[in-house]
C-alpha cells in the first residue's frame, strides 16, 4: 500500500491558553478531494494554514510524504482564498507570468529571450485553460468576480502543485457562477491529478465537490473555560456522490465556459 500523501499525527494548535485544534489524527493519499465544514471560528482555516505552512503545529505531528511538512510556503503547495489574490496593477498574463518571472529570475523578477517565450507560453495555456484566454490583457478591475477567482486558481496552479488548498474560494460568486467554478475546480482536479483540501460553509457543495467530507467541531466543552478545548475531526465521510460527480466531470468539454 502506498505510503499517504499528508498524515496529521495527534496534532495541536494553541495559541497560549486558545486551544484551536486538538488531537488530530488523519491520513490523506494522493488525488483526494477533501471538503472541509464547521461552524466559524473552529480552527478549519487554522488547519489550512498548517498545511501551507504558514503556521506550525504545537504538538504532534504533521508529515508530507512521511516528513516533517516545510514550514514555508512552496511550490507543492497552491492556495486560493475567498478574497481574490491577485496584483491590481497587472494584467490577467502578468498575474500569472510573475509566478515563473521570481521562480527563475528572483533578483529581477523579469526573463528575457528564449525563456520569457517560454514562460509566457505557458501563462498562456494556463489562462485558456481556467477560460480566460480572451482576457490576457484585461486588468483586475475589468473582470467580474468568477473571472478574478478563475485568475487566482490559474496563479495557484502555475507551479503545478500537488496538493491545493481551497479557503471558501467561492462563497463572494453568485450561485450560477459558483456552479461554473464548481465544473472547472472538478476538471482540474481530475486531470491534473490534485489533492485537494476546500474548507466551505456552504454543507450542500461540500457533499457535492468533494470525495471525503470532513467535519471540524468541539467534541469537549467547558462552560468555565471555552478556550481550553480545541476542535477535531468529528466526522470523516467517504462521498460516492463527488467521486460519481468526478467521474462525470471526465464527460465534460476540456475547456469550461467561458464569462464574457
Amino acid at each position: 500500500m502506498s505510503q499517504p500523501i499528508l498524515q496529521a499525527k495527534n496534532v495541536w494548535k494553541e495559541y497560549g491558553d486558545v486551544c484551536v485544534l486538538e488531537r488530530i489524527n488523519v491520513a490523506i493519499n494522493a488525488g483526494e478531494f477533501v471538503t472541509v465544514v464547521g461552524a466559524s471560528g473552529c480552527g478549519k482555516s487554522t488547519f489550512l494554514k498548517l498545511l501551507l505552512g504558514t503556521e506550525s503545529v504545537s504538538r504532534g505531528e504533521l508529515l508530507l510524504d512521511g516528513k516533517p511538512i516545510p514550514q514555508e510556503p512552496d511550490e507543492h503547495r497552491g492556495i486560493v482564498f475567498q478574497k481574490y489574490s491577485v496584483f491590481p496593477h497587472l494584467t490577467a498574463l502578468g498575474n500569472v507570468l510573475l509566478a515563473d518571472e521570481f521562480a527563475q529570475s528572483p533578483w529581477l523578477g523579469k526573463l528575457f529571450g528564449a525563456a520569457k517565450k517560454q514562460a509566457v507560453d505557458r501563462a498562456v495555456a494556463m489562462l485558456e485553460r481556467v477560460g480566460l484566454g480572451h482576457a490576457l490583457n484585461r486588468y483586475p478591475s475589468e473582470l467580474s468576480g468568477g473571472m478574478q477567482q478563475r485568475l487566482a486558481i490559474a496563479q495557484a496552479l502555475m507551479k503545478k502543485p500537488r496538493i491545493l488548498l481551497l479557503d471558501e474560494p467561492f462563497g463572494a460568486l453568485d450561485p450560477g457562477i459558483r456552479g461554473d467554478m464548481h465544473q472547472l475546480i472538478r476538471e482540474l482536479w481530475l486531470q491534473q491529478g490534485l489533492t485537494i483540501f476546500m474548507v466551505t460553509h456552504d454543507l450542500k457543495e461540500g457533499f457535492a465537490l468533494g470525495s471525503r467530507l470532513w467535519v471540524f467541531d468541539k467534541s469537549r466543552h467547558d462552560p468555565q473555560s471555552p478556550q481550553r478545548f480545541g476542535a477535531q475531526i468529528t466526522y470523516d465521510i467517504p462521498l460516492q456522490g463527488g467521486k460519481l460527480k468526478a467521474e462525470d466531470a471526465l464527460r465534460l468539454s476540456p475547456e469550461p465556459k467561458t464569462e464574457q
